[in-house]
């Protein structure tokens, strides 16, 4: 499969971004070969023999191949737009800002509310089965008619339907606990060095076992989702009056939960990267003892002879859900105080007004209730067959899922306003800040050039209006976490169209309509979310937008959330290390090329280069969100001391090419354009090199068009590219004995 490797030359070793290019277009080549990984990760150069054997440069081509490592096949791809809400809870713990002094205090609070999420995966399950179908159908003949596959449970002892049932949450937990551990055994095989070379947070990308971490977390998730399960079964049980057995068995179901929270309020300890089999011991005991616990649940359940309630639904899980509902909006603001009291103050250094944690949980919160709640309704508007949807949500769904469905529809309303407010109000600075732009590279265009001028404005408006998300986020993520805090509401027994009637004067059914349509829209972004997680991974354009989501989630390691997809960067920076060090072992010095959040990949490798290995590379990134958005949205693993120590460790060879007209990469270092001085001193002022896009508006003689805008696309195929590139292996110079201590 390998070509002969070459040696004491210099190899140019590509990184694609979020578009998923195959080796072919990431290398500008028509001829290519395999020499290193596999179908999901690998390495490829240019036929030996072929046409393409070398680049134009005489430098050896070789490209890193990474697309299919967070997702690949339409099923991954569709597991993470159902994992979605644990995936941005996971998310929400690197989000954390650069000051350490919080550090413990965010991550118990983001991994408790990561907690809550799997309670609510159970219950919204258990709301199906035991709520409506165990409860409510089963005491409805209109549910039952024609329903063989329901109707053999009619006449059953209410224990036994609901002991049966309860095997479905049950099964659902098994079920993604076993799809918890089977993706994380693709990466066993690819692990770090032992030594750390760099200090800086960021060079620890890859470098984590996440493994003891991530078996602690699963198992005390595990405990957590079985004993929910058996709360709301002894809740059921006890509404007709507690025995013995149902208060001892509560108790220890209410120890178990207690157990699993206080594990997760230890950071120091559960962070432990080395194995600790006491410490590991305790998480698996516990997660035994709630399966036991479970078991023993059911056995209550079904020999109990005490009546049961038959109709109105399964006693206290309406509480239970409004009650997880108080606790979320109480982490929500809990967070929210800790990232406002210990934010660095200081001006223009605080991102998201140091609020990046808090917005993104608060939305994997919403995302969670908001997919809890549908489920829940879709069904119940499937077993009340004609029943209007509206009128369905008012007399079957649990109020606290209607209050629920309300708060979300509310946060959406709001924030697609406040969008097109910021879109309206911003127009006028972006395209005056584009025009100036435009009369600045393009000075005296012929007159017959208007129409692309204006389309380069439009190019440069519309990329500049990346930075006005910020805002938008932080507006959305505050109304999300209202609208959890809006559930609580469920408490006092109202519903939605009566309680905003009664205080607000709204008419009650024009409620109820706003409240259906909520229900539909959530049914709606979900659908979206699937046909775009299909078409991501078919259509490359459709990727380079969609799946800039997944490949940053999915980046860091599973912290918080171990049903959160596994993280990629566990395999792919341990890979390239490890291929870069045998190159420069081989007397070859190494030109890295990474585009979009392949520079992110990048920048993570170099800080585990040793300083022998990187005297023999040089970095040139193109349409870098490193500053841009990494800079912002992780603090404290992407910051100004994170790049000063990738730049000095590869002797400052470095380039770094942006355009005005990429919404996603941009500048590293300094803003300047060509002519201008830098904003920083020293050899940071020579990284960042801005690219005029389009390279000219007036069409060439030998084309019937005018140059295309690239906006975020690759530039290999650019002259610009190819200069810098031909200037770093200058710099980079000739062939080299292999170092000593270089493996």
């Amino acid at each position: 499969m390998s070509p002969p490797e070459m040696s004491g030359g210099i190899v140019e070793l590509r990184v694609h971004g979020v578009s998923g290019a195959s080796p072919d277009q990431v290398l500008d080549l028509r001829q290519i070969a395999q020499v290193a990984g596999d179908r999901s990760g690998g390495f490829y150069r240019a036929r030996p023999h072929g046409s393409d054997d070398n680049g134009p440069r005489g430098v050896t081509l070789e490209a890193y191949r990474w697309g299919d490592l967070p997702s690949g096949t339409v099923a991954r791809t569709l597991a993470l737009v159902f994992l979605l809400p644990f995936m941005l809870a996971n998310l929400a713990i690197w989000m954390r800002p650069a000051n350490p002094g919080s550090g413990t205090v965010v991550k118990s609070l983001c991994r408790v509310l990561a907690l809550t999420l799997t309670a609510l995966y159970v219950l919204a399950i258990t709301g199906v089965t035991l709520d409506l179908i165990a409860s409510k159908c089963m005491t409805s003949a209109r549910c039952l008619a024609g329903r063989s596959w329901l109707s053999w449970l009619l006449g059953q002892p209410v224990g036994l339907r609901l002991a049966v049932l309860a095997l479905v949450p049950a099964a659902a937990i098994g079920l993604i606990w076993r799809l918890s551990n089977r993706p994380g055994r693709t990466f066993e095989a690819f692990q770090a060095p032992e030594k750390a070379v760099s200090d800086h947070p960021l060079g620890a990308v890859g470098q984590w076992d996440a493994e003891p971490l991530v078996g602690r977390l699963r198992s005390i998730h595990v405990a957590a989702a079985f004993a929910t399960l058996d709360l709301t079964l002894l809740a059921a049980r006890v509404a007709t009056g507690a025995s013995a057995v149902t208060v001892v068995l509560a108790v220890v179901t209410g120890a178990v939960l207690v157990a699993c929270v206080a594990l997760l309020c230890t950071p120091p300890i559960i962070d432990r990267a080395e194995t600790d089999r006491r410490l590991d011991r305790v998480t698996r005991t516990l997660r035994t003892i709630a399966i036991i616990l479970t078991i023993v649940v059911l056995t209550h359940v079904l020999a109990s002879t005490a009546p049961w309630h038959e109709r109105g639904g399964l006693p206290g899980y309406d509480a239970i859900m409004t009650w997880l509902f108080v606790a979320q909006t109480t982490l929500l603001a809990a967070l929210g105080v800790v990232l406002l009291w210990r934010r660095d103050r200081r001006r223009d250094v605080t991102p998201l007004f140091g609020l990046g944690a808090l917005v993104i949980a608060a939305t994997a919160v919403s995302l969670g209730v908001a997919y809890s709640a549908e489920l829940v309704h879709r069904v119940a508007d499937f077993l009340d067959r004609d029943l209007p949807t509206g009128e369905g949500i008012a007399n079957v769904s649990p109020r606290a899922y209607t209050w629920a469905i309300y708060g979300f529809f509310r946060a959406v309303l709001i924030t697609l306003i406040v969008a097109g407010l910021i879109i309206l109000i911003s127009r006028r600075g972006r395209f005056r800040a584009a025009t100036a732009i435009v009369a600045r590279d393009y000075p005296d265009p012929p007159p017959q050039t208007e129409p692309r001028l204006r389309q380069v404005r439009q190019a440069i408006a519309r990329a500049r209006f990346t930075e006005k998300l910020v805002p938008l986020a932080v507006t959305y993520g505050c109304l999300a976490g209202l609208g959890t805090a809006t559930t609580t509401i469920g408490l006092l027994g109202l519903f939605p169209s009566a309680a905003i009637e009664r205080y607000a004067g709204v008419p009650a059914d024009l409620i109820t309509i706003f409240i259906a349509f909520g229900s539909w829209l959530i049914a709606a972004i979900i659908l979206i979310l699937i046909i775009a997680g299909v078409f991501a991974y078919r259509s490359v354009p459709f990727r380079r937008h969609v799946g800039v989501l997944w490949d940053l989630a999915t980046f860091w390691p599973r912290a918080a959330h171990p049903f959160a997809p596994p993280c990629y960067a566990e395999r792919a920076v341990p890979e390239l290390t490890r291929r870069i060090r045998y190159l420069v072992s081989q007397g070859n010095a190494v030109l890295l090329t990474g585009h979009s959040h392949g520079s992110v990949l990048l920048a993570a490798t170099v800080l585990q280069l040793p300083p022998e290995v990187g005297s023999r590379v040089a970095l040139l990134t193109h349409g870098s969100p490193l500053r841009r958005l990494y800079g912002q949205i992780f603090p404290a693993y992407v910051d100004d001391a994170a790049l000063w120590e990738i730049g000095g460790r590869i002797g400052w060879r470095w380039v770094n090419l942006w355009r005005d007209t990429d919404a996603i990469g941009g500048w590293t270092f300094s803003p300047h354009r060509p002519g201008e001085r830098a904003t920083v001193e020293g050899p940071p002022a020579a990284v960042d090199r801005r690219l005029r896009d389009p390279v000219d508006v007036v069409t060439p003689p030998s084309d019937s068009v005018p140059p295309p805008i690239q906006g975020h696309c690759p530039d290999e195929s650019d002259e610009s590219f190819a200069a810098a590139a031909r200037e770093l292996v200058r710099r980079l110079g000739g062939p080299v004995d292999p170092p000593a201590t270089a493996t």
